[in-house]
């Protein structure tokens, strides 16, 4: 069974930064397609940025410029670096991990908190 571990969540100013960690253990990480999701109180689930296993990124339009995307197959983890915190990031961040064709999987990690206020 696949388990996804989220670290470096916390509290900070706008204009801040942080860098969540997301590592995977097993030995699938490198043919998962990564992604970081977020979810803030009363609203949906939304997709902040993904990337492939051939390293291609992918960022939703709030956080183009921003938020940073990236994988270490090495040591099974992704990673967000978030820089220029708002206070509208404020929210749970979620990891999720799943499997590229052929295979199929889908992964998810238990959260961390993210608060920007000032």
């Amino acid at each position: 069974q696949v388990q996804l571990v989220e670290s470096g969540g916390g509290s900070v100013h706008p204009g801040g930064s942080l860098r969540l960690s997301c590592a995977a253990n097993g030995r699938i990480f490198s043919i998962m397609t990564m992604g970081w999701h977020r979810q803030a109180p009363g609203k949906q689930r939304e997709l902040v940025a993904d990337i492939t296993t051939g390293g291609r990124t992918n960022y939703a339009d709030s956080v183009k410029g921003r938020f940073t995307i990236s994988r270490d197959n090495a040591k099974n983890t992704a990673y967000l670096q978030m820089d220029s915190l708002k206070p509208e990031d404020t929210a749970v961040y979620y990891c999720d991990g799943h499997l590229t064709p052929p295979y199929v999987g889908d992964y998810w990690g238990q959260g961390t908190q993210v608060n920007v206020s000032s």
